[in-house]
Formats: structure tokens, C-alpha cells, sequence
């Protein structure tokens, strides 16, 4: 019987897919801890994690790893480069949250633009005044540079085009082919230059990294507007705390944080110029089904030895398994 380790449960469909499978056991963890899950992995086939931090000392603690299944498609909570080395595929699953993430990147964006936090709570607070102090601005008409077009970053392009904006893009790395109805730019500070919506849908590297840095902000239009959903690590928050304070940045929506939980005592809280989720972007029903359902898949796709490779993080791990066969 193979095991596989559940850290942080799965929808009960996805379960289901491990339980059709007489040659398969799983356990689901809820302590997360280093020392309980060094203790239970040992006989692990298979991981599957949403966004618990997986160390390589639990890693090494199990011999016959044969994948680690993320329940997501950020993966800077798994340490790749180690799994690398060990031969061991890592997957994400693919773009079926990207309809979530585009959604609330659309949320975040016009509660931002019409002041929709301040606007709430001052009618909560008997201040239906508010409604003459509190101006928005239109989304139709204003530049979006989108920095990452991904499977998510194209949803937004799409939504962002019927709401009438111009739509930038700035990644080295994506495909000209279907462009959403956007323009690419090669140099980011070109397309900060004349921005104004940012948003983010990169992934947290050593070279995203406060990719939104005290420069990069000054670089936007006066007046810009920032969006996150992608990570926190991406935007240096505080350079943006700075820049709203001296009003070149108008205000903020943002779902990541450099540290999780955000402290209530971050600078960040008490601006309601910002709209904030708590990295919930992915989190609807449709998204979280198909999100559980991928990740059971891949981790049995793992074990059998038949993964898509568009879904492995790590794809030279499958030439190696190829080459030794």
C-alpha cells in the first residue's frame, strides 16, 4: 500500500480519487509542524500541500518520495531546487483557479479606484455625506500594466479590456500568441512610465523580490493605483506604505503579504486607501473544487509515472526519468 501525505486537508471529491485506489492510503494532517510531519512521511509515496512550508528536513525524512503535489501554483513554500536534486517532480495545478484570481484582481481593482472600503464604513457610521467627499475615478480609459501574463494575468487582460482600459504587458518570458488585446513592453520602467493600475501576477523569486521597489513606484504615474494578488514579497511594502503616505500612490488593493498573517499593527491596516484580502484571491467554491480535484490527480499522476509535464515546476527531473529508463 502506497501512502500519501495530505498536509492540510482536501476537498472530500479529491479524497475520493485516492479512495478508488486499492493500492493507495492517505492521511491528512492538520498539525503541520516540522516535528509532526517528519514523524508521519517517512513512508510517504506522495505529498500533496496547499501553503504550509514544507522544509527539506521533512523531505529527507522520506526515501521513497516520489512527487510533491501543490495545491496552488505559487510553490515558494516547497524547496524545488532540493527536490531537483532528488529526482522528485514538484507540481502546481495549472490555471484552474485563474478565474478566481482574475475575479478578485477586478475586485480589488475598483474597490480601490471608488474608495469602496471608506465608502462602507462611513455609511456604517451614519456619514451618508461621504458621498460628496469621497470621489472615484473610472477604470474605462486608464493604462493597466500588467506585469506577468500568465494563465491568470490573461484573464485579467480580458476583463480589464471590457471595462475599456489600455492594456500593457511586461513579461520576458510569455508568449506573444494571443495577446487579450495587449501591448507588450519590454522594459518594465517603461511601461510603470505610463501606468495607471498596476498589477502583479509573477511568481515570488530571488528575482521578483521586491520587484515593486521604491523606485519602481516613483516610476508610476502620479496618482497610480497597485494591485497584488500574485505575492508579497513582490511589492517592497514599505516603500508602498511611503508612497501612499505622500499621495503618488492613490491606493492599493492587496491580497499577499510579506509577512502572513498581516500584524494588525502594520502601517498597512490602518490605510483605508487599501483594500486588503487575506490571500483569498483562489478561494471560491469552482476554484477550490477543481484546485483539490488537480492536486489528487497530480500526486497519482506521480506515482504511476505519467505527469503532464506542463505542470511540473521542476520538468528536468521527468528527462532524467526518461533517460534512466
Amino acid at each position: 500500500m502506497m501512502k500519501i501525505l495530505v498536509i492540510q486537508p482536501l476537498r472530500a471529491e479529491a479524497l475520493a480519487l485516492f479512495e478508488e485506489r486499492s493500492d493507495v492510503s492517505y492521511e491528512v494532517v492538520t498539525d503541520f509542524s516540522k516535528e509532526n510531519l517528519v514523524a508521519r512521511v517517512a513512508e510517504a509515496v506522495a505529498i500533496t500541500v496547499r501553503d504550509a512550508p514544507l522544509p527539506i528536513e521533512v523531505l529527507a525524512a522520506a526515501p521513497n518520495l516520489r512527487i510533491v503535489s501543490r495545491h496552488g501554483v505559487g510553490y515558494d513554500n516547497i524547496p524545488v531546487d532540493y527536490c531537483t536534486g532528488r529526482g522528485v517532480p514538484v507540481t502546481v495545478v495549472g490555471d484552474v483557479n485563474a478565474i478566481s484570481v482574475a475575479e478578485q484582481t477586478m475586485f480589488l481593482m475598483l474597490a480601490a479606484a471608488r474608495g469602496g472600503i471608506r465608502l462602507d464604513a462611513a455609511i456604517r457610521a451614519g456619514d451618508f455625506g461621504a458621498r460628496s467627499r469621497l470621489i472615484g475615478v473610472e477604470l474605462r480609459g486608464r493604462t493597466l500594466l500588467i506585469v506577468g501574463f500568465g494563465r491568470i494575468g490573461r484573464e485579467v487582460a480580458r476583463r480589464a479590456t471590457a471595462f475599456g482600459m489600455h492594456i500593457l504587458v511586461h513579461d520576458p518570458f510569455a508568449s506573444r500568441a494571443d495577446p487579450a488585446g495587449a501591448r507588450f513592453v519590454e522594459r518594465l520602467e517603461d511601461g510603470l512610465a505610463t501606468a495607471d493600475i498596476l498589477t502583479l501576477h509573477v511568481p515570488l523569486s530571488k528575482a521578483t523580490r521586491h520587484l515593486i521597489s521604491a523606485a519602481a513606484l516613483k516610476a508610476l504615474r502620479p496618482g497610480a493605483i497597485v494591485i497584488n494578488a500574485a505575492r508579497g514579497g513582490i511589492i517592497d511594502e514599505a516603500a508602498l506604505v511611503e508612497a501612499l503616505e505622500t499621495g503618488h500612490v492613490r491606493s492599493a488593493g492587496l491580497d499577499t503579504f510579506e509577512v502572513e498573517p498581516l500584524p494588525a499593527t502594520h502601517p498597512l491596516v490602518a490605510d483605508r486607501r487599501v483594500v486588503l484580502s487575506p490571500h483569498s484571491a483562489a478561494l471560491t467554491e469552482e476554484s477550490l473544487l477543481a484546485m483539490g480535484i488537480m492536486t489528487a490527480r497530480n500526486a497519482l499522476a506521480g506515482i504511476d509515472g505519467v505527469l503532464d509535464p506542463t505542470l511540473v515546476v521542476n520538468p528536468s527531473v521527468l528527462k532524467v526519468a526518461t533517460d534512466a529508463q
